[in-house]
C-alpha cells in the first residue's frame, strides 16, 4: 500500500435496465440522437461536448434511484419530444442558480432524466 493520498473516483460508465430494451433504444436514439448498438448489450458511445474532464455529480434528497442529465441543444423542443416519443415531462424548466437552465424529465419507463440546456 502506497503512502500517498487516494484520488478521487470518477464515474466511468452508466447503464440502464429496462423491461422493454429495444422500446427504450428507439426513445433514447430519437431523443438524443444516440447511435445505439443491438444485441444483449446495446452500447452507447461517449457524447462530444460534455463537460471535462468528465461527469461529476451530487447527492440530493428524495426517493431513491440514479438520474442521468443530458445536455440538449434546445430545452423547449426536447421536452415536446419526450412526450411524443412517450415520456413524461416532469416538472417546468428552471435556472439553476450560477447555472444552466435544466427540466427534469422521465423515459417511458419511468427512469428519471434531468435535460440541461446547452
Amino acid at each position: 500500500m502506497s503512502d500517498e493520498p487516494d484520488w478521487a473516483r470518477p464515474v466511468v460508465h452508466w447503464d440502464l435496465q429496462a423491461r422493454n430494451p429495444e422500446a427504450q433504444r428507439a426513445f433514447y436514439a430519437s431523443l438524443f440522437n444516440w447511435e445505439i448498438g443491438e444485441g444483449f448489450v446495446m452500447a452507447i458511445p461517449p457524447g462530444v461536448g460534455g463537460p471535462l474532464p468528465g461527469p461529476g455529480g451530487h447527492i440530493i434528497a428524495g426517493e431513491p434511484g440514479f438520474a442521468i442529465y443530458v445536455q440538449v441543444r434546445d430545452l423547449r423542443a426536447t421536452l415536446a419530444r419526450t412526450a411524443e416519443l412517450g415520456g413524461k415531462v416532469a416538472g417546468e424548466p428552471f435556472d439553476v442558480p450560477d447555472g444552466p437552465t435544466i427540466a427534469p424529465i422521465a423515459d417511458p419507463e419511468g427512469n428519471r432524466l434531468i435535460l440541461v440546456q446547452q
